[in-house]
């Protein structure tokens, strides 16, 4: 499934859409708050549905070669963070739904988890 169809059905707003990264397969879906646990299980070319917006999400997020984050419940990373993303290519959305609901309709569309 494409990011692109994700962000259409979810009505998701794009955070780095100088990436262009609409066309990206997501393989899988994860999701957590402990980011040592996104590190262990996060799956490879997948997305990950959060609510923590430090920079630290986007070091896990490259080492563990996930294609984009979710932020859920209308969390916003700061500038600094979504530069820090574009500069190591992972793409970054945002939600209003809470977490749970993100994932449910995830799911529903077709997204698992690895």
């Amino acid at each position: 499934m494409t990011l692109e169809r994700i962000v259409r059905e979810l009505g998701l707003t794009e955070l780095t859409p100088e990436l262009n990264a609409g066309g990206r397969e997501i393989s899988a879906g994860y999701a957590s708050d402990l980011l040592s646990d996104v590190l262990a299980n996060g799956p490879r070319g997948g997305v990950l549905v959060t609510v923590q917006v430090h920079l630290n999400v986007i070091a896990v997020a490259v080492h563990a070669e996930l294609n984009a984050v979710i932020f859920a419940a209308g969390r916003s990373p700061e500038p600094a963070v979504r530069a820090r993303a574009v500069a190591e290519g992972v793409a970054l959305f945002q939600s209003a739904l809470p977490a749970f609901e993100v994932v449910g309709r995830l799911y529903a569309m077709g997204v698992k988890g690895a």
